[in-house]
């Protein structure tokens, strides 16, 4: 097992480019099932979710092939629907997302419980109230069946939630189904929008990209196709709050800006000022940042939501961040009831924060950080820790770092070009480095 030891306090400069969108990386591909046509998705992030992923495509027999250093070229053609192996399946969210493809191709599929990061309950009804409206029958047992004897026909379906990932599946599920699906109260995040515009290149019919009412054409079949993901606008807000922790002006390369309104406007209230480019996002993170007050000098607050508010797996970021910035502001992670319990561990580096509940905590800066010993405990908490080690003083190890490699390529490859001190060390802390069992 390794860790990252990390000697803070240095300023970092240079320029660094954010990966492909792991979150649409992770429907893309499961997408490739829908057709028996060679499929080559381009940028796209080598972290260990996708490989854990591309891992369960390959044990359903699809061929898989890294046809460059991050592109990844799938052929299903001889996949037959089949059961998942339940340990695959425990070790990423993201094999929930084979249902819908599975579903529509096959019209039958077994699933055992997906697993993924543990910060809260995330439900899973949407899905299968979606895969009903659809014309499927869902059986819940130790796995879950999902089948449609007679086919799937396209419906009007309102979603119960803006779930990202139940809207993924409905809109798998709904490009090979007969007739029209008009889905309301969709989830419109950019890996939603990259997934259908893979899909229509593929030879579906959708249209309202973007937007919470997606209309879907059904088709008898798709084809083949290259399609490139875009720019991961998560990692892109993370490196904001790098630059802001560290004191350090970068310049991100290729930055996702036409996706960064409600994140460019959270970090800004957090004193944290960037300019657009071109192409690039420059980030003035030397200075002082000083914490906006709301009118008449009331606390101000960051607080996440659905598309297009500001996005839940950037609350971890913006909370270390306000770790080193003037003044106070409340963080309300309205999403995830378990995301916010590791300010226990930021506290004992230094941070003042006061933990309200599972979903407030109240930040007061700017704190002088100090190193610690702390473990990831998932993908985003795991990059805040980290962040946090790169602006304290003195030397921190972070353990469990496979869960931060879940979701941050080479992370600290691209940190040591940007002057960070970072080094991988193998070690004998007696907690798992992979993903955390079943809940998230």
């Amino acid at each position: 097992m390794s860790c990252f030891v990390v000697e803070g306090g240095r300023v970092l400069s240079g320029r660094i480019r954010p990966a492909g969108n792991k979150n649409a990386a992770l429907p893309c591909l499961a997408a490739t099932l829908l057709t028996d046509r060679p499929v080559t998705v381009d940028n796209v992030p080598r972290i260990r979710d996708v490989l854990t992923l591309l891992d369960i495509l390959e044990s359903l027999d699809a061929s898989v092939d890294w046809s460059g250093p991050n592109q990844v070229r799938v052929d299903s053609g001889a996949v037959s629907v089949g059961r998942v192996d339940r340990k695959q399946a425990a070790r990423i969210r993201a094999s929930l997302l084979l249902a819908g493809p599975l579903l529509a191709r096959f019209g039958d599929v077994r699933l055992p419980p997906p697993g993924g990061d543990v910060i809260g309950r995330r439900r899973m009804d949407t899905h299968f109230l979606a895969f009903e409206s659809l014309g499927a029958e869902v059986e819940l047992g130790e796995d879950f069946r999902i089948h449609a004897p007679a086919g799937l026909s396209g419906a009007p379906i309102f979603l119960d939630e803006p779930s990202v990932t139940g809207t993924e599946n409905a809109i798998m599920a709904a490009v090979l189904a007969r007739g029209v699906t008009i889905l309301q109260n969709a989830a419109a995040e950019p890996h939603v929008q990259d997934l259908c515009h893979m899909l229509n290149a593929m030879g579906a019919r959708i249209s309202g990209i973007g937007t919470s009412r997606l209309e879907i054409e059904g088709v008898e079949r798709l084809d083949g196709a290259t399609f490139a993901l875009g720019s991961d606008h998560i990692e892109t807000g993370s490196f904001i709050g790098l630059a802001a922790v560290t004191g350090s002006d970068l310049v991100i390369e290729d930055a996702p800006v036409q996706h960064l309104h409600s994140t460019l406007l959270g970090f800004r209230r957090l004193g944290v000022e960037c300019s657009v480019e071109g192409a690039d996002l420059r980030v003035h993170g030397s200075g002082d940042h000083v914490i906006r007050h709301d009118a008449f000098g009331a606390v101000p607050k960051i607080d996440d939501g659905p598309w297009p508010a500001f996005p839940a797996d950037l609350t971890s970021i913006a909370l270390v961040t306000a770790t080193r910035c003037h003044g106070t502001i409340l963080i309300h992670e309205k999403m995830f009831e378990s995301r916010m319990f590791f300010t226990d561990k930021l506290v004992g580096m230094g941070a003042r924060i006061i933990l309200c509940d599972p979903h407030r905590a109240v930040v007061v800066g700017p704190a002088a950080l100090r190193g610690g010993t702390v473990e990831s405990p998932d993908i985003r908490a795991g990059m805040a820790l980290l962040i946090a080690a790169l602006g304290a003083e003195g030397v921190s190890e972070i353990h469990n770092i496979g869960q931060i490699e879940r979701g941050y390529e080479r992370i600290d490859e691209r940190l040591r070009a940007l002057g960070a001190g970072i080094r991988r060390e193998h070690d004998d802390w007696d907690r798992s480095e992979t993903t955390a069992p079943a809940g998230s």
